[in-house]
């Protein structure tokens, strides 16, 4: 019943849509110019007065670009929501006069754009790589998915554990992200890429008087990407090993002979789909191998999707999302372990490529603190997340 009220509460219109908001031309120009300097100075390095706004047309200085591809950096301006033309700008030249404004050409809608608040566009898909580039600039190629418990991020949520026998009230915390290190062109007009993921999952017991540390799983994996356009595919092979915090060791008098120190090494493969900006729907599988215990059964499945509705929230500083994740693992007889995330997203250029997300938070199924994996938990929480 809790997973079905958070995903009505979530999905319930909260706000009105963004094109029945009040046109405020002025301002809109304001967050477009915020974002897309951020966007060009992330991915091609250009300074912060590379763009000039006006009206919804992007004028880009031709002296700020260099020696980069206006090409390319146009197709990328072309691409963000709330952009009605776009011109180079030469040095010297005044924006909407000579002939800029005749280059400048309108730019068909694109259902593959994300809505954002007061036109403050969100990155779409990264354009094909035409070269191999080491530490490219931009996101990874595979988008996060936001309601994987496992996925590397930084969050830091309160979650109030149902008929633990250990903890009731909760303190959760990660640490982590995904890093480029290499992107370059692959066939069918995609691209490829070569990264590295890393994180912490700590929990804590708040109720007890020191805010006891309960588990913590690091996690380190390689993964391998492949994305064109709306679709992409990330094989990975990675390790996780579980610890149990030393207070909760001395606290419960747990010996070497009670402890379980789950590690295991595993690969697997995950499909990802973007039908349009406002859904997402992905699936795959994984196997374990080198686990300790030994005896660990290897398979598991993993799908879920993303729901980003198009409207705004608390006149435009927010937008709803909702996400859920669902896994199975042979160890757990197939059974369904369902994480729910659903709120809000704050929409604001200042932030650059990075989200930024208040949610409530529901699981039910296997523990996911490495150390407890054998027992049933069930949760709910309200945290802070933020996905670079």
């Amino acid at each position: 019943m809790l997973a079905g009220l958070l995903a009505a509460a979530c999905m319930a219109p909260l706000g009105a849509p963004a094109n029945a908001q009040t046109d405020l031309p002025a301002r809109q120009d304001v967050f477009l110019a915020g974002y897309i300097s951020a966007v060009l100075e992330r991915d091609f390095a250009l300074p912060a007065d590379a763009v000039i706004v006006r009206d919804g047309v992007v004028y880009l200085r031709e002296e700020a670009i260099g020696g980069k591809s206006s090409a390319e950096i146009t197709r990328a301006i072309q691409k963000l929501k709330g952009v009605k033309n776009v011109a180079v700008l030469p040095a010297g030249g005044t924006p909407g006069t000579g002939p800029t404004a005749a280059a400048a050409q309108p730019i068909m809608a694109d259902p593959q754009q994300r809505p954002a608040a007061e036109g403050v566009p969100v990155a779409t898909a990264p354009a094909a790589a035409q070269e191999t580039v080491i530490l490219p600039p931009g996101k990874p190629l595979f988008n996060a998915l936001l309601a994987d418990p496992r996925w590397a991020h930084f969050s830091a949520s309160y979650q109030y554990y149902m008929d633990d026998q250990d903890v009731e009230h909760a303190g959760s915390t990660s640490f982590g992200e995904t890093f480029s290190l290499l992107r370059g062109p692959a066939p069918y007009g995609g691209s490829w890429e070569l990264g590295f993921q890393a994180g912490v999952f700590a929990v804590f017991d708040l109720n007890s008087e020191s805010k006891d540390l309960i588990n913590a799983d690091y996690w380190v994996g390689i993964p391998i990407t492949y994305r064109r356009d709306a679709f992409s595919a990330m094989a990975r092979v990675y390790h996780q090993s579980s610890h149990l915090g030393d207070e909760f060791i001395l606290r419960e008098n747990i010996t070497t002979g009670d402890r379980v120190n789950l590690s295991y090494e595993a690969v697997d493969l995950l499909l990802s789909y973007e039908f349009t900006e406002e859904f997402r729907l992905y699936g795959g599988g994984g196997f374990m191998f080198h686990t300790e215990p030994s005896d660990l059964a290897p398979w598991s499945t993993q799908v879920g999707f993303e729901v980003t509705p198009d409207m705004t929230l608390f006149d435009g500083l927010a937008k709803p999302i909702f996400a859920a994740d669902l896994q199975h693992r042979e160890e757990n007889d197939w059974s369904t372990d369902m994480s729910l995330r659903g709120g809000v997203e704050f929409t604001n250029p200042v932030f650059g490529g990075r989200r930024i997300m208040l949610l409530l938070e529901y699981y039910s199924g296997r523990n996911p603190n490495g150390q407890f994996y054998d027992r049933r938990l069930e949760y709910v929480g309200l945290g802070a997340h933020i996905f670079y």
